[in-house]
Order: structure tokens, then C-alpha cells, then sequence
């Protein structure tokens, strides 16, 4: 292959993964051809992609400084990028979900954010992490948490007192005399 159809193929890694956070690297080498097209399918209705990869250009396109420069540690032999979706934790948990019914995906590893999981227990720990939304929804409800406990508290303080009038109020609508506490 010459230089500049290199470079050209280089270009368009760089241009094609290059805003991503995350990618996870996978080997579907062995998958028969209509298993293969099923796989696509399937993540393809979540918005994941699949794109195999030349190993020397991709590491030719990332630097270690770029977010996804920690993969090319793990760029050996065939490789396919699967990405896309609403976060790599969600292409990793596809993946995973993947591997189950299709045993011949050999898991290699996947970076998120700069940082590298390795191998198959890499992944699948990956895939455990809560999504961008996910997080977000959890810190939201761990901001409010301390409030909703206040108000809780004051309602149920303020109910109790709201319950004293009140019985002091049917008392001295029957006529009842009503005694001193304390």
C-alpha cells in the first residue's frame, strides 16, 4: 500500500473516531458471515457501530496524548472498533450481551476517557459503569436527598402539631374541657 493511500486511511480514522471518549476493540475473526451480519444488526438498532480496523494506521492516528491513545497497547492481531450509542458503557454492555449469544467475539479491551481496560474482564467491568445520564440522574438524586429529608422532617413535625390543634379543636367543639399538659 503507498504512502499517501496510508495517510489517506490514517485521515480518515482520525476524522472518523477521533471525537470519541471511548471505543471497545473486539476480534470477530471466525464469526460466520450471516452471524456476523445479525451481530451489526443488533447493535446497529441501539446506534452502535462496528468498523474494523488496520492496527499500523490506527495507531499511526492516535496519539498516546489522545483519548483513545491507550488502545494501541492493545492493537495486535485482527480488530474491529465498536462504538457509538449514547456512551461506550452502553457499546460495552452491547458487547457483552453479544458474547453471550455469540461466543466466537473475543473481547480485547476498550478505553474510556483516557483510560484502558484490558481484556475481557475489562470490558465486561466497563459495562457495569453507570451510563453520562445514569450518573447524572445520581447526583441529582443525591443533591436533593438531604432536602427531601427536611422537608420530610418539617411536614411530619407540622403534621403532628396540625393534629394537636385539631384534637384541641373537636374537644372544645363538644364542650370538652381541655387540661393542662406538663
Amino acid at each position: 500500500m503507498s504512502k499517501p493511500i496510508k495517510q489517506m486511511m490514517m485521515d480518515d480514522y482520525a476524522a472518523r473516531f477521533g471525537d470519541l471518549d471511548g471505543v471497545v476493540l473486539v476480534d470477530i475473526r471466525g464469526i460466520e458471515a450471516n452471524d456476523n451480519n445479525a451481530i451489526r444488526s443488533e447493535l446497529a438498532e441501539a446506534g452502535i457501530r462496528i468498523s474494523v480496523v488496520r492496527n499500523t494506521l490506527v495507531k499511526g492516528s492516535f496519539d498516546d496524548d489522545h483519548s483513545l491513545g491507550p488502545i494501541n497497547d492493545l492493537m495486535t492481531g485482527p480488530s474491529a472498533f465498536v462504538y457509538g450509542g449514547d456512551s461506550v458503557v452502553n457499546a460495552a454492555r452491547a458487547v457483552v450481551k453479544a458474547v453471550k449469544q455469540y461466543p466466537d467475539i473475543s473481547l480485547k479491551g476498550a478505553v474510556l476517557d483516557g483510560n484502558l481496560f484490558e481484556g475481557d474482564a475489562g470490558v465486561k467491568r466497563l459495562s457495569d459503569f453507570p451510563t453520562r445520564e445514569e450518573a447524572q440522574a445520581k447526583v441529582v438524586q443525591l443533591v436533593l436527598a438531604p432536602g427531601a429529608n427536611v422537608l420530610g422532617g418539617a411536614k411530619g413535625a407540622g403534621g403532628r402539631v396540625l393534629g394537636v390543634i385539631k384534637t384541641i379543636q373537636e374537644k372544645l367543639e363538644n364542650g370538652e374541657t381541655i387540661a393542662k399538659i406538663g
